[in-house]
């Protein structure tokens, strides 16, 4: 499946916010770098052992992969939002992770994590790329 017109809305706005977060990371300061890399490594112990900057490169360059792909009509809207699941599992494995980001039950964002939390929308919007069918 291509990309359906009840599509671009999903598609541009995620894809709008994603590409500017990547742009936004491409220059980051060392403190930056680290900080990012250190909330990542909470939820992936393995991203501790790259380099902060390194990090903060692949970062920067997933999430404006990410995001170019949601915003190109060529790229199918379940291909795009196969990507756009795994980015959002991977901030909502963070989230989850981290015992500052949830209020007690575990569920409902603290003030800290109201930031985290709103991927759960962007899980929502990759679902619906990806389950979306044509009726026959």
């Amino acid at each position: 499946m291509g990309l359906r017109i009840t599509h671009i809305p999903l598609r541009l706005a995620t894809g709008a916010y994603i590409l500017n977060a990547g742009l936004g990371k491409t220059a980051l300061d060392d403190g930056t770098a680290a900080y990012l890399q250190s909330a990542a490594s909470r939820a992936f112990p393995q991203v501790s052992q790259f380099e902060a900057q390194q990090f903060a490169t692949f970062l920067a360059a997933s999430e404006i992969t990410i995001g170019s792909a949601l915003l190109a009509p060529f790229i199918p809207s379940r291909l795009a939002g196969l990507a756009l699941l795994a980015f959002s599992a991977g901030m909502l494995t963070m989230y989850f992770t981290t015992p500052e980001m949830t209020m007690e039950d575990g569920v409902r964002p603290s003030p800290d994590g109201v930031a985290l939390a709103k991927d759960s929308w962007l899980a929502g919007i990759a679902l619906a790329l990806i389950l979306d069918r044509r009726k026959k």
